[in-house]
């Protein structure tokens, strides 16, 4: 079951039971079965069928199930702890995988503070370079009013965090829709990033994403440490400082961008791939170097894909590719894979699509890409996630967690 708006779609909905749940990362509907066939070019016109590139279908790749968790919907690993990963569970817990086992007990447990239940929850960890000596760590829900809270927790023990409460970094008022909540936070270097989604409804109908005054619909990057007596502070080198807007904007023009990751492995310089779920027609992935996505207007809602959303403009970034609706509905973004037992996707920057499961990959490069199926579906991926050493691992919403196996 997925719940649909007449103007617009939904993200993660976590149900009562396994067998009857919804999901809306930054957009679900309803999908058919149909799917373009694996050999269309995608076209500069803004069409949305398939594209191939250079390499060949992938082959011999399988999953395997790693464990269960309640409505698992990101995977992390932390700095100085490479046997350890850390699952967040939507309802409000983080649990540890150690060695690939199952810990009965949580790393975290702070359901009393989160609203969970369609796309609002506990979304997303993050660990700083420093972890292992600092013990700091930071975790991104929405509260019991809907806002969107960033916080910031200790650790106690490898596998257990301090049970005192979290210092409040930021929050961020989300209350007149439940939907569009953004829910990724990563670290490069010392400085934190995430991206909030447009504050719900559908087309954006209060201008959030182009409006430089709000934080909603944008990628933010802050250094989380208290500073000053202040709980955050704002790197010099953001775009808007000094300017008109929001001190906190590294970019802005996005619709909800539920996952996005770093490329820091195969490039000159870093990389950011963000995938930002569509309206009506497209899902959109976005690849390019960080110092472009610095200051850059992504597009909505004046642009859907490659297309004009409503008569918008056309000054702002175009998508790396574009994926059509049905069968996607809330494009789930992904990662580049490092792991040398896996030559076929080595390199290759994965993602996937909630409604459409399918695990896509394409080689990271600027500009417009093309796209191969690798062949494995799996049912409600809402996350892709990578040890230290480059295991990669998948979260569904249903509960299992698996690693992809050559």
């Amino acid at each position: 079951m997925v719940q649909k708006m007449r103007s617009g779609r939904f993200l993660p909905v976590v149900a009562v039971t396994i067998a009857s749940f919804a999901f809306s990362a930054g957009a679900l509907a309803c999908a058919n079965d149909s799917s373009p066939g694996p050999d269309r070019d995608q076209a500069g016109s803004g069409s949305a069928e398939r594209a191939v590139d250079d390499a060949a279908a992938s082959a011999n790749l399988r999953t395997r199930r790693i464990a269960r968790f309640d409505s698992p919907v990101e995977i992390k690993s932390a700095p100085g702890y490479p046997r350890l990963m850390f699952v967040v569970e939507q309802p409000g817990r983080i649990m540890v995988l150690r060695r690939g086992r199952k810990l009965a007990r949580p790393f975290l447990d702070i359901r009393s503070k989160v609203q969970h239940g369609g796309e609002r929850g506990l979304l997303s960890v993050a660990f700083p370079p420093d972890y292992r000596k600092s013990g700091r760590f930071y975790v991104y829900f929405t509260d019991h009013t809907g806002d969107i809270r960033i916080v910031e927790y200790r650790r106690r023990s490898a596998v257990r965090a301090r049970q005192k409460p979290g210092r409040s970094v930021i929050s961020i008022r989300h209350r007149t829709n439940s939907n569009h909540n953004g829910g990724s936070l990563n670290f490069l270097g010392n400085l934190l990033y995430f991206g909030t989604g447009d504050g719900g409804g559908g087309g954006d109908t209060d201008g959030n994403a182009q409006n430089l005054d709000s934080l909603l619909g944008k990628l933010i990057r802050i250094d989380p440490r208290a500073s000053a007596g202040r709980p955050y502070s704002v790197p010099a080198s953001n775009p808007f400082v000094g300017r008109d807007g929001r001190d906190e904007i590294f970019s802005y023009g996005l619709r909800n961008p539920y996952r996005w990751s770093f490329d820091t492995t195969s490039a000159s310089q870093p990389r950011i791939a963000i995938g930002d779920v569509g309206q009506d027609e497209f899902e959109e992935i976005n690849y390019l170097n960080l110092s472009r996505a610095r200051g850059a207007d992504f597009g909505w809602n004046n642009r859907e894909g490659f297309r004009p959303y409503e008569g918008g403009g056309n000054n702002s970034l175009r998508p790396s590719l574009v994926l059509p609706h049905p069968p996607n509905c809330s494009v789930i973004g992904g990662l580049v894979v490092r792991d040398r037992t896996l030559p076929t996707l080595r390199g290759r920057y994965i993602f996937s699509d909630f409604c459409g499961g399918k695990i896509l990959s394409f080689r990271p490069h600027l500009g417009r890409a093309g796209y191969r199926d690798t062949g494995i579906h799996l049912s409600g991926i809402t996350s892709f996630g990578q040890s230290q050493k480059g295991a990669v691992y998948v979260t569904t919403l249903s509960g299992p967690v698996y690693r992809i196996r050559p």
